[in-house]
Formats: C-alpha cells, structure tokens, sequence
C-alpha cells in the first residue's frame, strides 16, 4: 500500500526571531512542536535541571504523602511497593526501593502477575501484604481504579498511598480515598500532565529526600543517580518527550551512560550495545526496554526488578542473560502469535478493525496465545495495515484482549461503548486491555466494529508519513545536521524530523547483508555532493531502483561514525519515482 506523505505547516514569516540566526528547518521544528516563545526555546535547546524541573510540593497531596511516609520510616513500620509489571512500572518500583532503603525505611516490593493477577491493585495481593505485616502500601504507576482494594487496605489497618498516571474513573465516588499522586486527574494544579508512571514516582522520591536532613549536596546527588531509570521508563512509556520529561530523559540518558547499576551494565552487554557509542532514546525503546518487558510478558516481572536492584556482580549477569534469553523467547512467540493472526485477516473485507481471535488449538496440538504478547502482536498488525486492531485471546475465565489504534481513531472510547460486554477494561486512545466472558464474545466483536466502521467509514486511512518539510540535497551540510540533532531526545511529541528531497538522482546501488537485504543507495540532486542512503531491510522493497533513476525520497540524517570518520548519511523512510 503506498504510502501517503504529508508534509507539515510551515511556519509563519513572522515567527523568525531577528537576533536568532537560525536555518529556517530549525524555525520549522520549534514551530511544528508548539516551542514558540523565545524563553521557551532558550530552555528548550539549554536545559537545567534545578530550573526546569518542577516543585514535587506543586502536587496537591505531595505534602501530606511525604508526612505519612516520613512517619512510618521513623516508627520503622514496614512499607511495601506495590508495582507493575511492564518497564514503566518495573523502573518505578526499583526508583522507590533504592530511595526507602537510603533513607533506612523497612521496605518490602510486590509486583503482581501479568497472567493470573492482571494489572493494578487486587484483593488477595492485599490480603496477602497485610499478612507479612505491612502498615504502608505505596502504589508506582498504577491504583487510580483501586478504591476498594483501598478500602480493604485500611480495613487490614494499612495506609495506602496512590502513585499513578491513569486517568481516574469518571465518577469521583469511584476514586481511592487515599492521598492520590497523578497529574492528569481532575483538580490537580500539577503543569504537566505528561509524566510516566516512574515520573510520578521520582516525583514522590525528590519529595521525600528534600524532606531529608542530608545535606543540599547529597540531596542532589541522590536525585541525579535515579535519572537513568526515570529514562528507560518514561521511554519505554511511549509518554511526550517534550515538557519535563524531555528534561528528565535529556539528563537521565547522561546518567544512563555512565551508570553505576551493575544490572543495566549487565543487561546492556547482554543487548550487544556498541559500548563505544552513547545510548539514545532508540536503545532504551527497542534493545533495553524490551528486555526488561520480557520478563513480565514471559513470566514475573520480578527478575526485571531483581535485576535492576542487584548488588552482585555475578548475579546481575546471570539475571541479564535470563531477561535477554526471556526477550529471544518473546520474539518468537509474537512472530507465530502475528503470523496466525495474519491467517484470519480477510483482505476483501471492508471493515475498519482488524480483530484476531486464538482458535481451538486442540487439533493441532498448539498452545494458546501468550496473552503477554497479544499487545505487541496487535500494535504490529496495526502498524502494516493502518487500522485499529484487537487480539484475543483464552483466559481462564474467558477471553482476554489487547488493542492498538491509528491516529484517527480513539479505542479506548470504543471500548468503553461496550463495557456492559466487559469484566475488566482499560487504556488510553492508542491502546487499551480487556476482558470478557465468552458468552460475549461475539457480541462485543460485532457492536466494536459496527462502532470502528461508523467512525471511520469516511477517513482515508491510507498510512502516512509525516515529513517536517522539503530539504534539497544541496543545504545539507555538518552544521545543518547537528543544529537538528538539538532536538534530541527524539521520541513521542518530538519524534526524530523527517525530510523529503525531490529530483534527487542515483548514483549507484548496493545490496548489503549476510542475504543482501539492506539497501544502500549513492544518491545526489544537480546542486549537492553525492550522499550516502540507507534502507535496513528495504532491498526487495525498492528492487525496481536503477541507477539513473530520479526519485523523491523521504528521510532523516544520522551520522554514520567508523574508523575514525564521520560520515553524514540519509536513513530512508520512503521512496516514490519522479
């Protein structure tokens, strides 16, 4: 299907600040992601930390949560984190821990099972926290839904403090009568609403160590050495990377690059990472979270944990080769999982859903669909056929179900439409969880995509590649490239700009690869040097290409860096014939 490119708004001739001489793509990037004002584009390209990181105490009930969790580290009652099983949750976790146990807090870790436990607070995990002799309960990146595992919590005589970045449930009655930290439920004066689950926990943890009697230099050192996980999980969020967060990613990947957690040096070994070459925000989202999240999707988020708190050398390595082995494992499973799903699609229906359904395995002997990876599964079918796609899959108690949507269309207000079919929902527009009794099944399958075809029936949703403006070949230069890679860390809200040149001819093909499948292109317009394009894994894509042929081609600029050269080169995201 080709692709529909679509190049952004270009900015207004009076945006152009006279004393700022800017190439006019860098005034297209400030414009294109909201950065208008001048003192917003001063901190934008030179951020500080002790500026621009926001007063935990602007949280409405941060005072009276650092009160009563001060108050139970003096009388030494013992405190436990209650988790979640993904990166966000799993980094938020092991950020609480390490700080508790600074400050000499009796501490204590639950993460509860993605399979038999499901997401957020549960009944028997509080039973069961009670039993070991908890008085505190502190939730990281989950609890909003929980108001009556709250209520059982008290009844056990525990406090319980909600630390989360869900949206509350619509009725206020609904929420957890507990101090609540979440900037995005309603009232709260928190500015921004963006954090990830573990944001919201360093938020809580620098509240607390300002609270501390150590000295103001120990205070921020304390802080400063939380930042490498505050970046694996705010990345791994898929949360804005402009605001805060670019803050907390900018300076948590300095500290993630000189890390002293024996885990992540283990775990990033494991990956095969360059270590000569610094980590970004690509590392974190598609060879360090992944990783971590295997754990969970595999098994028990634990060993995530387990890893990213250890103390031994030894320990964390065999823990990094078990998550890495764990994420091989995850791999396969999501490719056969994607390839059945890929069985049941019909290419001549009309409907605007694509829903994958785990069949009777009993003929074949196969198992049933990991429910730990039907997300990544769906987000993949999604992505190739640019629809909003559901997997489902057999539970215990029925079906359980993960979605992913395109950008025109808001899945977690479709599901909510069918809530009467559900036992359990939740998620945001792009991507939601859910399960249902099997007498619903089908039901819910019908009334979601009647849902899905009402509202997308008029859109044209061909996929798009968005393009921050046309470039000739001729303006590219060193100087131009390293003034765009200002913007970085690249991610969600500030993704890395793509390009596109036009009358651009080849010079010469190449096939690169144990099977020859990356392409390498020598490309140059009438006014430009000869640059090198790159396609990883595009050979057979774009095999028609001929040397002589004149194309338009969309991409973003890298350096290429390779024994002891420097090299500026195109990354190819797309090409059309002239």
């Amino acid at each position: 299907m080709e692709k529909k490119w679509e190049i952004k708004e270009k900015f207004p001739d009076n945006f152009k600040i006279k004393d700022k001489n800017y190439h006019d793509i860098i005034w297209q990037l400030l414009w294109s992601r909201g950065i208008k004002e001048p003192e917003d584009q001063e901190r934008f390209f030179k951020p500080d930390l002790e500026r621009d990181l926001i007063d935990p105490f602007c949280f409405s009930q941060m005072e009276k949560a650092v009160e009563v969790i001060i108050s139970h580290i003096k009388n030494q009652n013992k405190i436990t984190i209650y988790g979640d099983y993904d990166a966000d949750g799993v980094t938020s976790s092991a950020l609480m821990m390490e700080i508790l146990q600074i400050l000499r807090a009796e501490v204590d870790i639950y993460i509860p099972h993605r399979v038999t436990e499901g997401y957020g607070l549960n009944m028997l995990a509080v039973e069961k926290i009670a039993e070991s002799g908890t008085k505190l309960i502190i939730t990281v990146d989950n609890g909003m839904r929980g108001k009556e595992e709250v209520e059982r919590a008290k009844e056990l005589g525990m406090e319980v403090i909600i630390t989360d970045h869900h949206p509350a449930p619509a009725s206020k009655e609904e929420w957890p009568d507990c101090p609540v930290i979440d900037p995005v439920i309603p009232g709260e004066d928190y500015p921004d609403k963006t954090l990830a689950g573990v944001g919201v926990a360093f938020k809580l943890a620098a509240a607390i160590i300002r609270r501390s009697k150590l000295s103001e230099r120990d205070k921020q050192k304390l802080e400063t050495r939380l930042l490498d996980l505050v970046a694996i999980g705010t990345v791994a969020d898929c949360v804005s990377l402009l605001g805060e967060n670019r803050v907390l990613v900018k300076f948590g990947l300095e500290t993630l690059n000189n890390t002293k957690r024996l885990g992540l040096k283990e775990l990033i070994s494991a990956a095969g990472l360059n270590k000569n070459r610094i980590l970004d925000t690509w590392n974190i989202g598609f060879q360090i979270a992944p990783r971590l999240n295997a754990a969970g999707r595999m098994g028990r988020a634990n060993t995530a944990y387990e890893l990213l708190a250890a103390r031994n050398a030894e320990e964390a390595k065999i823990l990094a080769n078990r998550l890495n082995q764990r994420n091989i494992e995850r791999q396969q499973i999501t490719e056969e999982i994607f390839n059945d799903v890929e069985k049941q699609i019909d290419l001549k229906s009309k409907d605007k859903i694509i829903i994958g359904i785990c069949p009777d395995n009993k003929s074949d002997n196969k198992d049933d669909w990991n429910e730990g990876v039907v997300g990544l599964v769906a987000g993949r079918i999604a992505s190739k056929y640019n629809l909003p796609t559901l997997v489902i899959t057999k539970a215990e108690t029925g079906f359980k179900g993960s979605g992913r949507s395109v950008a025109d269309f808001n899945l977690i207000a479709a599901v909510e439409e069918c809530a009467d079919l559900l036992t359990k929902y939740g998620g945001h527009p792009a991507a939601c969880g859910f399960s249902l009794d099997a007498k619903n099944l089908e039901e819910f399958k019908n009334k979601i995509t009647s849902i899905s075809n009402k509202a997308l029936g008029g859109i044209d949703l061909s996929p798009r590649v968005d393009i921050e403006a046309e470039l000739a070949l001729g303006d590219l230069n060193d100087e131009l490239a390293e003034q765009i890679n200002n913007f970085a860390p690249f991610g969600q809200n500030n993704s890395r700009p793509h390009f596109v040149s036009e009358q651009v001819s080849i010079m010469d093909i190449m096939h690169m690869g144990m099977e020859g499948q990356h392409l390498k292109l020598r490309v140059k317009d009438e006014n430009s040097a000869v640059f090198t394009a790159l396609g990883f894994g595009q050979a057979e894509k774009w095999a028609h290409l001929t040397v002589g042929h004149v194309i338009k081609i969309v991409y973003y600029l890298e350096f290429n860096e390779f024994n002891g050269k420097r090299e500026l080169q195109l990354k190819i995201i797309d090409i059309k014939s002239t």
